[in-house]
């Protein structure tokens, strides 16, 4: 099978909303970023960051080859703006998760529509990994203290609670998309607080809006799936 046909395989498994939102947003990212004259490396790092999030909902496992790039560029991002946090996270944590996640995926794919199977937690489980994750969000909260990054109360949970959705993601857990929503209401806060301050990343702040809606949209999707397999 070449590309071209390979690609048209796969666009039958997106319904009618997923195949018009997504050029749609991609084009506005590239207008807006362009009207604000946006950084170029956030402009690209919204695009992955988008395609790899809906690529993500539909259990795709080339999501994660997309998400290398984004997660990449991200940390970049991260470190001009002083999030500290966010920087270590994308890089010491996201990147390395990419390349589990290819495996981890591969191991429980659907061969028929080519997507993974979905799963969700336990109540033992939901409040164990809570418990870890308020811990591990608490310790970050103080090192960003140290080290004089900005808004370290914003920047170490969404650091800590990014871990959690990640890991929640590798396992193919509906529950990430609880966490999700949780971590892009505060992303797109810290990073509108970015903005009004002058920072030109206008594209990041719209990739977090995206990823907002998109978690949204895919807890539902998901939670169909578990729930009539």
């Amino acid at each position: 099978m070449n590309f071209f046909n390979y690609i048209k395989s796969e666009i039958k498994f997106f319904n009618s909303y997923e195949r018009i939102f997504y050029p749609i947003v991609i084009i506005a990212v590239i207008i807006i970023s362009i009207l604000t004259k946006d950084s170029k490396i956030a402009l690209i790092s919204a695009i992955c960051g988008i395609t790899y999030t809906l690529f993500a909902g539909k259990g795709k496992v080339y999501c994660y080859y997309i998400g290398l790039t984004g997660t990449f560029l991200y940390c970049l991002i991260a470190y001009k703006n002083g999030f500290y946090g966010n920087m270590a996270l994308y890089g010491l944590y996201f990147f390395p998760m990419q390349i589990i996640g290819i495996f981890k995926w591969k191991q429980h794919l659907n061969k028929e529509k080519n997507e993974i199977y979905k799963t969700k937690l336990n109540n033992k489980e939901r409040i164990i990994y809570l418990i870890i994750t308020a811990l591990v969000t608490f310790i970050i909260y103080e090192l960003l203290k140290l080290s004089g990054g900005k808004n370290p109360v914003m920047d170490s949970f969404v650091t800590g609670f990014s871990v959690l959705g990640q890991f929640l993601t590798v396992k193919r857990c509906i529950e990430q998309w609880y966490i999700w929503s949780i971590v892009n209401l505060v992303s797109v806060i810290m990073w509108l607080i970015a903005c009004i301050n002058g920072a030109h990343y206008y594209a990041t702040l719209i990739m977090w809006l995206i990823y907002l809606i998109l978690g949204f949209y895919f807890y539902f999707k998901w939670k169909k799936e578990i729930e009539n397999p």
